[in-house]
């Protein structure tokens, strides 16, 4: 929910005044950056180091202001090759020192005029690390971010703040999915046919699935299991996206159905939430998510340790230390997060299916998951065998 005023030359030249008011009170004072207006979402904070331009564009961010805790963003501008989808889709954005010059060669503009030209408003000169402390000894909250002239007083903008609509409880995906089927072509010789379910897919990952031979077809976020299955697909993948899982139930039935013909799948994010319910676990909100492309996750099927892209506020609710019985055969935790012991994947034992929390198309961040990519290959090739 953003009002804006598009910048000119005189706030290009001076930021405006900016305030961030927190739904707990907590106001912090700073300058506009990018767009002048209002803006409202969920507060939550990325510890990625690089990678801006790929936050700003994952539509799992909507409806959420984004934190950076690293205190020097946009010295490399904005590029026209990186974004992971057509648009900028976070609610608001909040740096401490937004860069004075771009420094890179493939850049086009800066992010201050890019945030500008979207509409998106933020705030920069305020002390993001105390807010991100706030934020974690808090816990995720509404927020609202005023720059321009003329402010409202602080009661105002703390009722407005709390006005705003709650992330628990957010069906969202079909807001930033795909309307119609569309087509990412195998690189190279085709080896699969994937059915992709948007619920909020990076550009990358039919990419990376590209890379390896797949012909992925991306459906639209409310795609039944007989639009599915209209492209006899090798192999089915449920995507990330934003909102809540709890209110994904036509999401869930349609995998339920993929379940049950045992098609081999692969879901990443909102996907691995939705595999949880689908076996039957339950799933919750986390105190304020993971999110940044340095978080460690242990793979105990092969006791590797990776360091991992994260963008996640909920998590799924299964036993970590043993196999559990589903309606599709046992299932169990195959992914942990070594930070606080929170499910990191599912995968099934008796039929091929699996997920993960976390994103193994490393766009941007560590590139240690790729090979779960590499897994799914090999699911798809021993059903075909």
């Amino acid at each position: 929910m953003t009002t804006s005023t598009q910048g000119n030359a005189s706030q290009k030249e001076k930021a405006l005044p900016a305030v961030l008011v927190l739904e707990d009170g907590r106001v912090f004072h700073g300058r506009s950056y990018g767009a002048v207006g209002e803006t409202f979402g969920e507060a939550v904070f990325s510890t990625g180091m690089t990678g801006y331009q790929e936050t700003l564009t994952d539509p799992s961010y909507h409806r959420q202001v984004v934190v950076m805790t690293a205190p020097h963003v946009g010295n490399t501008g904005v590029n026209d090759e990186d974004p992971e989808s057509q648009r900028i889709w976070v609610a608001g954005y909040v740096v401490r020192d937004p860069a004075r010059v771009s420094s890179n060669w493939r850049s086009r503009r800066s992010l201050d005029e890019e945030l500008r030209n979207q509409g998106v408003v933020g705030i920069s000169g305020i002390d993001t690390r105390a807010l991100t402390r706030h934020l974690r000894e808090r816990g995720a909250m509404r927020v609202g971010i005023f720059s321009g002239n003329a402010l409202p007083d602080a009661g105002t903008m703390l009722a407005e703040v709390r006005q705003a609509p709650e992330m628990k409880g957010a069906n969202l995906a079909a807001e930033v999915a795909t309307k119609e089927t569309y087509v990412v072509p195998a690189i190279g010789t085709k080896k699969f046919t994937v059915a992709a379910v948007d619920l909020g897919i990076k550009g990358m990952t039919p990419h990376r699935m590209a890379e390896r031979g797949i012909e992925v077809h991306v459906l639209p976020a409310t795609a039944t299991a007989e639009e599915i299955y209209a492209v006899n697909p090798d192999g089915v993948f449920f995507s990330n996206g934003p909102g809540d899982p709890a209110t994904a139930d036509g999401p869930v039935a349609v995998m339920k159905e993929v379940l049950a013909r045992k098609t081999p799948l692969f879901g990443i994010c909102f996907g691995n939430q939705i595999l949880g319910r689908a076996l039957g676990f339950g799933t919750y909100k986390l105190k304020y998510g993971h999110r940044g492309i340095n978080q460690p996750v242990q793979d105990r099927t092969t006791g590797k340790v990776e360091v991992t892209a994260h963008n996640h506020g909920f998590a799924v609710d299964a036993p970590l230390d043993e196999v559990s019985q589903t309606p599709y055969g046992r299932a169990e935790v195959s992914h942990v997060c070594l930070n606080d012991n929170v499910v990191e994947g599912l995968q099934l034992l008796d039929q091929p299916a699996f997920s993960v929390q976390y994103h193994p198309e490393a766009a941007a961040g560590p590139h240690d998951a790729a090979y779960l990519f590499d897994r799914f290959v090999s699911l798809m090739e021993g059903q075909r065998a």
